[in-house]
């Protein structure tokens, strides 16, 4: 723990001394061998518009059986139940492209659409990076990511409206049901505040956050670091993972005033976020200050 503590307190240092470089605004493929853009990706694809939502017949079969991938079991749901999680989403790109889905569907990189474990196909689900608020709706029509602490896998496009290009980063994810579709209630209004998250356990697959019932009507974060470099949030996000996986869920930076804020929650009460600043403390030596964001 000393030499982590020493290498965060480096990191900071230097992030805080090179605040006038940038990061590479070139996107780096997701972990999925040579996978990635293709070399002219066809222009104004931020314009795409999003998937639009309709009512569509869930089947018990194909896409929609158990599976079980590298000695895990995935179970899908078929009833039309609301779902929210956070996690970790990553994207896919020309190495798919073109090729069938596990709806059947051929997979086109520059659609909006997404890949998930469990939920139905065909679902629709809104996707929203609480880095940078962007939020964009997506069609479920495949199965993925399966590695730990990943919720979703975009399209190309989905992933460059999110801003998520660059690799894996925290998102919320938020399965609209059929009530949902035809009452047109999935058309949040944009000054609604996302919803408010607690932990509950799977079994048989990597554990992740579920919403239960909202908890407050606040948000309650940790943060752990301001950095004027990107890069420097990035690699002490990097470390804390690399010593406890079960943290990636949780870390999520913020860019404010000019500052990269390394943050971990959302916790439902203040009560609850200073319970979880013990554990950081011990990992970085030095107290989380505690954030009510509304």
């Amino acid at each position: 723990m000393p030499r982590l503590a020493a290498l965060i307190s480096l990191l900071a240092l230097l992030a805080l001394l090179g605040g006038c470089a940038t990061r590479a605004p070139a996107p780096t493929a997701p972990a999925s061998g040579r996978d990635g853009p293709e070399a002219n990706p066809p222009p104004n694809l931020l314009t795409v518009p999003d998937a639009v939502p309709k009512v569509e017949l869930l089947r018990l079969g194909g896409p929609n059986k158990p599976y079980e991938i590298e000695g895990v079991r995935y179970q899908p749901f078929v009833d039309d139940k609301a779902f929210v999680e956070r996690g970790l989403a990553s994207w896919y790109g020309k190495k798919f492209h073109g090729r069938p889905t596990a709806s059947g569907e051929v997979y086109n990189m520059y659609a909006m659409t997404a890949a998930h474990a469990t939920m139905p196909i065909p679902s629709y689900a809104r996707v929203r990076n609480p880095a940078n608020g962007r939020e964009v709706v997506v069609r479920i029509n495949d199965r993925g990511p399966f590695h730990p602490g990943r919720v979703i896998d975009l399209s190309y496009t989905a992933a460059l409206k999110l801003d998520l290009l660059r690799g894996v980063a925290p998102v919320e994810v938020e399965r609209l049901t059929a009530e949902q579709i035809r009452s047109g209630a999935w058309k949040r209004d944009a000054k609604e505040p996302p919803p408010v998250y607690v932990a509950q356990e799977q079994a048989g697959a990597p554990q992740r956050e579920t919403l239960n019932q909202p908890v407050s009507t606040n948000r309650f974060w940790l943060q752990l670091g301001s950095f004027k470099l990107l890069d420097g949030a990035e690699a002490v996000r990097t470390l804390l993972v690399g010593n406890e996986p079960a943290l990636a869920p949780l870390l999520t930076v913020f860019k404010e005033g000019g500052l990269n804020r390394l943050m971990a929650g959302p916790y439902g009460s203040r009560a609850e976020a200073a319970d979880s600043a013990e554990r950081f403390k011990a990992l970085l030596s030095q107290p989380a200050l505690i954030v009510e964001r509304k």
